[in-house]
């Protein structure tokens, strides 16, 4: 790119960023790398687009440790109910988290009347996990709630996952990217937002494990994602190829805003540090947008305080101060 282009497009991403200010779960502050790569492409015969993809899947199968991985267009509820069909069967344990975690409950349900391969459901709060001590053929959970600013870690739902001798899948949404332990997981959803700081449009399903289940649903099987019979997330998939490459220069900002928010609100704080996700922050403190390029998170949830997420400064990588902040009223 020349140098008068390149000015030019710096110009344009600084300027998108300054006509909203986010606090929201993702996507983030739009960053060059979400750009970089976007150009006409289509998902069958065109070589450059299936390099990049090819890549992006590469790198997405080494962060979160799976064998597998499909991707498809659409957001991560969709995958979840693609993995929950395709996945899950017998009896199955949902740990209750909050507000995503309940749709989990209703998928499963849902999935139960259906296709009738989940026989029997239950749900058990995440704070009681170390009473479980019964069997269970799967458990599925979200280890980080956006709806109450929660993080379960991974490796306390691996234990409940030995201990019961049951198979573990995750709503990884907001986990994946900046939460450690994904592996030990047999298949989990995610999107392209959030913790990996692409655009939103696609989703994606890993495992480890071939699905058990038929799903007699062209939209529903995993079969039909995997065989690429409707048309993919290609611009989403062409963001995430110029993000992966510099995710953690790019998490590094995340980092700095989640700590100098901590320092902030450290009166107002609900969870303990092994509680504390990455992407977002619950306080007891309720702010309130008083400028409308402040964008607020609205939790799904009707719940004391507010819920911050700290993505707003993706764009300055390591240079985030967590000026953004000030910003909070």
């Amino acid at each position: 790119m020349k140098k008068e282009n390149t000015k030019i497009f710096k110009d344009f991403i600084t300027k998108k960023n300054r006509e909203k200010y986010l606090f929201t779960p993702g996507p983030g502050s739009l960053t060059a790398e979400n750009l970089i790569h976007q150009q006409s492409c289509f998902g069958r015969n065109d070589q450059s687009y299936e390099k990049l993809e090819n890549q992006v899947l590469r790198r997405l199968k080494i962060m979160s440790g799976h064998k597998n991985i499909i991707r498809l267009q659409g957001s991560a509820s969709l995958a979840l109910e693609i993995l929950i069909n395709n996945f899950l069967f017998g009896k199955v344990l949902v740990i209750s988290t909050g507000y995503y975690s309940d749709r989990l409950k209703l998928l499963c349900g849902q999935s139960k009347k259906n296709f009738k391969n989940i026989k029997n459901i239950k749900s058990i709060s995440w704070e009681n996990i170390s009473e479980v001590s019964e069997k269970f053929d799967w458990i599925i959970g979200c280890p980080t709630e956006t709806s109450m600013g929660l993080k379960v870690p991974i490796l306390d739902l691996y234990k409940l996952k030995k201990r019961t001798k049951a198979k573990l899948a995750l709503d990884a949404t907001a986990s994946i990217g900046l939460e450690k332990d994904h592996h030990y997981s047999d298949v989990l959803a995610y999107s392209s937002c959030k913790g990996l700081f692409g655009l939103t449009g696609a989703s994606f399903i890993a495992y480890n494990i071939l699905p058990n289940n038929l799903v007699e649903s062209f939209y529903l099987s995993l079969k039909s994602h995997e065989d690429k019979k409707m048309t993919g997330p290609y611009h989403s998939i062409l963001s995430l190829a110029g993000v992966l490459p510099v995710h953690e220069e790019l998490k590094v900002s995340v980092k700095i805003n989640k700590l100098k928010f901590l320092e902030k609100m450290h009166l107002w704080l609900t969870k303990d540090k092994t509680n504390e996700p990455l992407l977002c922050t619950h306080t007891k403190y309720k702010f309130k947008n008083k400028e409308k390029k402040v964008i607020l998170y609205k939790t799904r949830l009707n719940i004391e305080g507010s819920v911050v997420c700290h993505l707003g400064e993706l764009h300055l990588k390591s240079k985030a101060k967590g000026k953004i902040l000030d910003l909070l009223k």
